[in-house]
C-alpha cells in the first residue's frame, strides 16, 4: 500500500511538473507580445520625432576661419586655402528643461522645452594671432543634432552686439547646427564674448560637448528620473521625488578635446567627439512595457509557488485534484499577465496591475471553493495570494533593490516549505510524520 501511494505522489509531481512546463507557452508568447508592443511604441516615438525634434546634442559655440596663402607650385603663384579653429577659453552652459509628453494613439513620447543659456570667451592671444592672416571667411559656428527644435526667441550676442542665427554650419563633417558671419573688426577688439540665450525643444535626452578649455554645465528640471550619459559624471547632483539638478565640470586636460574635435572637423572622424560629451537622458520609471516584461520573468516562480501550495493541500488533506484542475489554475495565473499588459495601456502600471492581480485572485479563490468546500482555507488562500502579488509588485517597483527583493523572497519561501513538510512521510501517507514511522519499526 506503501508503494502505491509512493507511485502516485510521484507521478503526480511529474505530471504537475509537466503541466508548469507547458504553462511556459503561453507565458512566452505574452513576453513575445510584450516586446511588440514595445517596438511600437519605440517606432511611434520615432515617427513623433521625426515630425517634431529628436534626441538633442549641443556642439558649443567655436569661431572657424579660412584663409589662403599664396605660393610657389611649378613656378606658378598657388593659392591655397587654409581653415583654423578656435575653441572657447571658457564655456558656461546652464539651462532648465520643462517636460511634457505627445501621444498617438494609445502610445507616448517624453519630449521637453530647454531655456539654454550659453556664455563664454576666446583667447586673446589665439584672436590676435588670427587676425594677422589673410582671413577671407570668418564666422561662429554652433552644432545643434536637430534644428528643428530651436525656438523662434532663440536670442544671440557678441561682444554686447546682437546677431541673427543662420541656419547651416558650412561644414560637411558637422552639418546640422547654426552659425552667425563675423568680420574681422569684431575680432581686433579686446576680448570676443558670447552670450546665447537658446530656447531649444527636444526628445528624452540632451547633451552637450565640452569644447571649452574650463567648461561648466549645470542643468535642472522637473523630473525626478534623469539618467546622466556622456564620459564625465555629474560633479553634484541632486534628485528629488519631482525633479533633479546636476553640475559638470572639465578642463582642457581632462578632455583632449581639441584634438578630437581636430579629427573631426578635419578628418571626419567625429564618432570619439560625439561620445566625449555629458548630458541627461530622461528615464520613464513607469514604463509598463518595461515593468510588464519583468513581470513575467518571475511567471515562473508565482506558478510553482502556487501549484506546490496546491499539492501541499492535496497531501496534507488527502483531497484528489485533477490534473485538469491543476491546469485550469495555471491558465489563470497565465492570463494574469495578459490582462496586465493589455490594461496598462489605457489605465497605467499601477491600476492595470491592481485590477489585474484581483481579478486573478478572485478567480483562483472562487475556483478553490469550488473544489474544497472550505471557508476557511478560501480565505488563507485569498490572503496568501494577495501577499504574493503584493510582494511581486513590490519587486517590479523597486528599481534598485529588485534582486535583492527577489531572492530574500525565493529564500524565505522555500524556508517555510521545507519547515512545513520537514516531518511529512514522502514514502508513505502525508499525514504519518517520519519519526512516528521510525518509532514503529523500532517496535
Amino acid at each position: 500500500m506503501t508503494q502505491q501511494i509512493t507511485e502516485k505522489t510521484g507521478i503526480k509531481l511529474a505530471i504537475i511538473a509537466a503541466i508548469i512546463v507547458l504553462l511556459m507557452i503561453p507565458i512566452a508568447m505574452i513576453s513575445d507580445l510584450i516586446d511588440e508592443r514595445s517596438s511600437t511604441q519605440h517606432k511611434v516615438q520615432q515617427e513623433i520625432a521625426r515630425s517634431t525634434s529628436g534626441t538633442q546634442s549641443l556642439i558649443a559655440p567655436f569661431l572657424y576661419a579660412e584663409y589662403e596663402v599664396t605660393k610657389m607650385i611649378d613656378g606658378v603663384q598657388t593659392p591655397q586655402k587654409h581653415r583654423h579653429v578656435i575653441l572657447p577659453e571658457q564655456l558656461t552652459v546652464s539651462g532648465t528643461l520643462d517636460t511634457f509628453e505627445k501621444y498617438r494613439s494609445i502610445y507616448k513620447a517624453q519630449l521637453y522645452r530647454a531655456d539654454l543659456k550659453l556664455t563664454g570667451h576666446f583667447d586673446k592671444q589665439q584672436l590676435h594671432d588670427l587676425t594677422q592672416l589673410p582671413l577671407t571667411r570668418l564666422s561662429m559656428v554652433m552644432g545643434i543634432s536637430d534644428i528643428r527644435g530651436i525656438g523662434q526667441n532663440t536670442q544671440v550676442s557678441i561682444n554686447g552686439q546682437t546677431h541673427t542665427l543662420i541656419p547651416g554650419t558650412t561644414l560637411n563633417s558637422i552639418d546640422e547646427g547654426v552659425h552667425i558671419p563675423l568680420t574681422l573688426a569684431e575680432l581686433e577688439q579686446t576680448a570676443v564674448t558670447f552670450d546665447i540665450q537658446l530656447h531649444l525643444q527636444g526628445m528624452s535626452t540632451l547633451a552637450v560637448a565640452p569644447l571649452g578649455v574650463h567648461t561648466q554645465v549645470s542643468l535642472e528640471a522637473n523630473w525626478p528620473h534623469p539618467s546622466f550619459q556622456g564620459d564625465y559624471l555629474p560633479v553634484r547632483s541632486d534628485i528629488s521625488d519631482t525633479h533633479f539638478s546636476a553640475s559638470w565640470e572639465t578642463s582642457y586636460f581632462a578632455t583632449n578635446m581639441k584634438e578630437l574635435f581636430s579629427r573631426c572637423l578635419f578628418g571626419n572622424q567625429c564618432e570619439a567627439l560625439e561620445a566625449r560629451n555629458m548630458g541627461v537622458r530622461l528615464v520613464d520609471p513607469v514604463d509598463h512595457y518595461l515593468k510588464s516584461h519583468r513581470a513575467t520573468n518571475y511567471a515562473l516562480l508565482v506558478i510553482i509557488l502556487v501549484m506546490s501550495s496546491f499539492f501541499l493541500l492535496e497531501l496534507s488533506k488527502s483531497i484528489a485534484i485533477h490534473p485538469v484542475q491543476y491546469g485550469f489554475v495555471g491558465l489563470s495565473l497565465a492570463v494574469f499577465y495578459l490582462l496586465l499588459i493589455s490594461l496598462s495601456e489605457h489605465l497605467g502600471f499601477s491600476w492595470a496591475y491592481t485590477l489585474s492581480a484581483l481579478a486573478a485572485i478572485i478567480l483562483l479563490v472562487s475556483y478553490i471553493w469550488g473544489i474544497l468546500q472550505s471557508a476557511r482555507l478560501s480565505i488563507s488562500y485569498f490572503a496568501g495570494l494577495s501577499a504574493l502579488y503584493a510582494m511581486l509588485y513590490a519587486m517590479l517597483s523597486a528599481e534598485h533593490y529588485a534582486l535583492l527583493m527577489g531572492s530574500l523572497v525565493c529564500f524565505v519561501v522555500l524556508a517555510v516549505v521545507m519547515l512545513a513538510t520537514r516531518h511529512v512521510n514522502w514514502y508513505g501517507a502525508a499525514k504519518v510524520p517520519v519519526r512516528q514511522n521510525s518509532e514503529a519499526s523500532t517496535q
